[in-house]
């Protein structure tokens, strides 16, 4: 028995039936200019893990169609909400749907630059994850780990950072910034808001301010 083949956007496995063309790749193809759409890919995926609070799997299987319009936010156009299909899922459960509304204006940017500038460049017009691999595949969990480590420790980071890391931070921001915590804990996709809580790392200067604003009614001050 032979094991499973991979078949690359482009590509046809070997067998009775007939070729197909490898459809034609747009754009620059030497080494050098597959591994700069690469890192180009690689930041993008960076960039929507943070701004959409998303899990490494719920990363890896994002379809090109898992974005839509919210008429909350018509200045987003199509990347104003994002279809999130695979959810953690509680255990003998299939995976946990949910809509994670954009509230980042830069991050729409980055991935709206992407999905319609840098993803044609791969050649797999017709495959729809949104991330591909330079052989025309979904880049996978394991790969977008490997990759972030070798950012983070180029770049000198602390190992103790990982893709949860972004997560976690996305909740900690939208706090600081007083988003309503049922918002948060409904795009995070978590079924409790202690599990939100835990997510949350606020800086001193967060803690001060709320805390003077709790003190505020009582000592006879404005909010």
């Amino acid at each position: 028995m032979h094991g499973d083949v991979h078949v690359g956007c482009g590509q046809a496995a070997q067998g009775n039936g007939p070729v197909a063309t490898p459809a034609p790749r747009p754009g620059p193809t030497s080494p050098r200019s597959k591994g700069a759409l690469a890192a180009y890919r690689d930041a993008t995926l960076f960039k929507v893990i943070y701004g959409w609070g998303l899990r490494r799997t719920e990363t890896s299987r994002l379809d090109v169609a898992d974005w839509g319009r919210n008429p909350a936010a018509p200045e987003f156009g199509r990347y104003g909400m994002l279809h999130v299909r695979y959810g953690k899922a509680v255990r003998g459960q299939p995976p946990r749907r949910r809509n994670v509304p954009s509230v980042m204006a830069w991050a729409v940017e980055a991935v709206a630059d992407y999905a319609e500038n840098i993803r044609p460049r791969f050649g797999c017009g017709n495959h729809p994850a949104l991330w591909l691999t330079e052989r025309g595949g979904r880049v996978r969990p394991a790969e977008i780990n490997s990759r972030f480590t070798a950012y983070r420790d180029a770049l000198g980071l602390p190992a103790e950072l990982t893709p949860h890391s972004l997560r976690h931070s996305w909740v900690t921001h939208l706090t600081e910034d007083g988003v309503d915590r049922r918002f948060i804990q409904e795009a995070a996709g978590h079924r409790c808001d202690t599990s939100t809580a835990i997510y949350t790392h606020v800086s001193g200067d967060f803690m001060n301010t709320a805390l003077r604003k709790a003190l505020a009614p009582a000592l006879g001050q404005p909010g």
